[in-house]
């Protein structure tokens, strides 16, 4: 099992009508920003552990269960919008960090997030890190139809339980679907993982900790122009961080490249990117020592 150097604590604080599962590391320390991490899709915010404890200098760490992840539940629901990530995410910042500035970090659809809410408050973000957040491809209006119609049937799938996440015999199997979805994650650290990413059930199956309906589409469409509407009013410098191996455009099938994104990052007024060597859209788990240094070094620059 993987030994963990810095311990955190965990609790519940009520955010928006919700209660929201957050894990700190570190206390405020005078003089010294407090860090926000938020993880990605189908993730959980233990997920950042790795890479905390390969930080050579102890800081307040923030990072919440996104809702419908992890520990952060929301009963029965049918669907998840972007905006209120922002709003969760606005609160969040206000409960620990009523005024003043913060540095802020995320991890795929958490880099999206968090790119989205530096360019809508500029004034809140000291330092900008974005791991793999790549955002999505154009869409057309034409395509809106489709995509109602998509959605429409699979919210009727998911009342009818044609939508699910399927469960586990134990730890070990999980540790193993983890493994099968990124071979460079090592068996401890797999292990480490399972128990923070799924919880045993009545029946004593392991599930993950992920509300079904995270799996659906959305209905509403990408729009790039307002992506770059709020990437050109980031004031903060943004470190673009991005994995030696790019899925982006196996993901999509060639409809979005990472030339296309790299292109929609112009806009943005303080930018610099770095590439993880040996490591997949995981470089978190993959390779903790060198993101960190990389973390540590922008963070720090005056």
């Amino acid at each position: 099992m993987y030994q963990v150097q810095t311990a955190s604590r965990t609790g519940f604080i009520r955010l928006r009508q919700l209660n929201y599962h957050v894990r700190e590391w570190g206390t405020p320390r005078p003089g010294q920003l407090p860090l926000f991490m938020v993880h990605g899709w189908m993730d959980v915010s233990a997920s950042f552990q790795f890479v905390v404890d390969a930080m050579q200098q102890e800081r307040h760490i923030i990072a919440p269960d996104w809702r419908g992840f992890g520990l952060t539940a929301v009963g029965e629901v049918d669907s998840f919008w972007y905006p209120d990530y922002l709003a969760d995410l606005d609160a969040l910042i206000d409960y620990f960090q009523p005024e003043g500035q913060i540095d802020l970090l995320g991890h795929s659809m958490g880099g999206n997030i968090v790119s989205m809410y530096a360019g809508v408050r500029p004034e809140r973000v000291r330092r900008l890190i974005n791991l793999e957040g790549f955002g999505m491809a154009a869409s057309r209006p034409s395509q809106a139809p489709g995509r109602y119609a998509k959605w429409l049937n699979q919210i009727k799938s998911l009342r009818s339980g044609g939508i699910g996440l399927r469960s586990y015999p134990d730890t070990e199997a999980v540790a193993q679907r983890l493994i099968r979805t990124n071979q460079r994650l090592s068996p401890d650290k797999a292990q480490w993982l399972a128990q923070h990413w799924a919880k045993e059930n009545a029946e004593g199956l392991w599930d993950i900790l992920g509300h079904p309906a995270h799996k659906m589409v959305n209905p509403y469409l990408f729009r790039v122009k307002e992506m770059l509407a709020m990437y050109r009013n980031i004031s903060a410098p943004v470190l673009n961080v991005e994995a030696a191996e790019n899925n982006l455009e196996k993901w999509w099938e060639g409809k979005y490249t990472l030339d296309e994104f790299h292109e929609r990052l112009q806009p943005i007024a303080d930018l610099r990117s770095v590439t993880i060597a040996d490591a997949g859209h995981m470089l978190h788990h993959d390779q903790p020592l060198d993101l960190a240094q990389h973390i540590e070094a922008f963070l720090q620059q005056p």
